[in-house]
């Protein structure tokens, strides 16, 4: 029964998918959901997206293993959406743009798309393939699949919905799934475990000091998760790319502060359901095994379905929304601008594009009435052959790239062993790498392109070499990381000439719209 419910569900979705397919009639749709979302979908699709595998699966397992102090990796993660809806939301939502190295283009010129856009894509592929290893363990477990097999055909299922409406079919489906989750943790999963566990009284008199203390894992180690999932959140093209799809930046602020919330709270309810299970099924070796073994033990199987159902939901939605992240990066900051270099640029388009210090027209502001007439005054040379096509083309290639990013999704699935390790080398690769540059483009005027190119390429590469000597999850990683970038960014722009007038001029015009 509890196999029926889950399969109703996935069709559900694909039929989500296909809904969205006759809402996504261009571009600006495909890509970010026509920029027209209101409060209450940018608050689901916002939630949704963050809390994926890691933060189900991999939140429970922490619980289980370090009590309550296990809420802080998700609970980091509703601190960075706080952060971002609070500080940034609101300006980065003007700019009307597509990604996060577009926005780097556009505050410092050309230079960094390249790097920014192959560190973006990794992070993108690296938390899409943690969701998909996590509702893999949910295919095994209900079907009696093996890894190959709960990996394709899950990750089958969110690849077509994905790729059917793209933005506008992952932010209908991510609705249904923040709804679907909510329910799910909240009022099925975790007042059941609690009370099978004899109660939140009992349960906390019954375990050690350490189980239940909110620092009981130490300071040093919740300093890491902030570091890594706090910062990483307010970088991240997944979570940017959600931004862009706001109607204004009223909502990009308040919705994401709500998101930031609910995602507090979902930190406090996976952590107790992992300290209940303790009591429920002692012994387990695995932590990434814990949530779908108490859901076993402790429920009927229509319940039990449901509660699947949930952990499905909120594994689904984050591997759509970062294979979304992916697919966008990968086609328009790494394939498109190499195949633009090869042609030939005459010197009128090349002088317009160095006025505009900014992404190229089918970066930024492609829904707006100045983008309009700049395309309509944009000679039809080689360099815009591949840049500006016909909607339904630009489309079909969105579509291409996400299927071919999503099969890269299943491959590395396969061999990535923990959820929780692959979610440590994606962020402690993008904060270390794109975090300074990000953050000194809106804070600091003096920065400079060389400075993002030497705080990108020492920050990311020194994480790399310290990750592979002192292992994947040493807070060292993103220490060193950071300090790295930070030298490499602010000695980089200080001994090289300031921005150019024009691409200054042209970043403040964005932020004053």
């Amino acid at each position: 029964m509890d196999s029926l419910v889950v399969i109703i569900y996935l069709a559900a979705m694909v039929g989500f998918g296909i809904w969205g397919r006759y809402k996504a009639k261009n571009q600006d749709d495909f890509l970010v959901a026509g920029r027209r979302l209101g409060g209450w979908l940018y608050t689901g699709t916002m939630s949704a997206v963050v809390l994926g595998g890691a933060s189900t699966i991999g939140g429970v397992g922490l619980g289980y293993t370090s009590g309550l102090s296990g809420m802080w990796l998700v609970f980091s993660i509703g601190l960075g959406i706080i952060l971002l809806s609070l500080l940034f939301a609101p300006k980065i939502q003007k700019l009307e743009i597509y990604t996060v190295s577009q926005m780097l283009e556009l505050r410092y010129g050309k230079g960094s798309r390249f790097v920014s856009g192959a560190i973006m894509t990794a992070y993108g592929l690296m938390i899409s393939t943690t969701s998909t290893v996590a509702y893999a363990t949910i295919f095994h477990a209900l079907f009696d699949l093996n890894k190959f097999w709960s990996v394709l055909i899950g990750g089958g299922i969110v690849i077509l919905y994905s790729m059917l409406g793209g933005m506008w079919s992952i932010t209908l489906t991510d609705f249904v799934q923040f709804f679907i989750q909510t329910i799910g943790i909240f009022l099925i999963m975790l007042p059941i475990v609690l009370s099978k566990s004899g109660g939140i009284g009992e349960l906390f008199a019954s375990l050690p000091a350490e189980q239940t203390s909110p620092v009981g894992i130490g300071w040093q180690a919740i300093l890491g998760y902030i570091l890594i999932y706090t910062l990483g959140l307010l970088i991240g093209q997944d979570i940017w790319q959600r931004v862009f799809t706001a109607r204004s930046p009223g909502v990009a602020k308040w919705g994401g502060l709500s998101a930031g919330v609910y995602c507090l709270l979902y930190a406090v309810a996976g952590a107790l359901i992992g300290m209940a299970a303790t009591k429920i099924v002692p012994g387990i070796e695995v932590q990434d095994d814990v949530f779908v073994t108490v859901v076993d033990a402790a429920m009927s199987p229509v319940v039990g379905g449901l509660v699947l159902a949930a952990a499905l939901a909120a594994m689904m939605s984050t591997a759509s929304g970062s294979l979304m992240a992916a697919s966008t990066v990968c086609r328009q900051d790494i394939v498109e601008p190499l195949l633009a270099r090869k042609d030939i640029v005459p010197p009128s388009a090349d002088a317009a594009a160095s006025v505009q210090g900014g992404p190229t027209p089918e970066g930024a502001g492609t829904s707006g009435a100045a983008s309009e007439g700049a395309d309509a005054e944009a000679p039809k040379s080689t360099l815009v052959r591949s840049l500006i096509r016909e909607t339904g083309d630009e489309v079909r290639d969105s579509r291409i790239y996400l299927i071919g990013l999503g099969v890269v999704t299943l491959i590395l699935a396969n061999i990535m062993p923990s959820v929780v390790e692959a979610l440590t080398v994606a962020y402690n690769l993008l904060v270390a790498g794109l975090f300074i540059p990000i953050l000194g483009g809106l804070i600091f005027r003096r920065g400079t392109i060389v400075g993002v190119m030497a705080g990108m390429l020492l920050g990311a590469l020194t994480t790399i070499v310290i990750m592979i000597t002192m292992g994947i999850y040493s807070n060292e990683a993103i220490y060193l990381g950071l300090i790295a970038s930070l030298l490499g960014y602010v000695i980089g722009s200080l001994v090289s000439k300031p921005t150019p007038p024009e691409v200054m001029a042209e970043w403040k015009e964005r932020l004053s719209r």
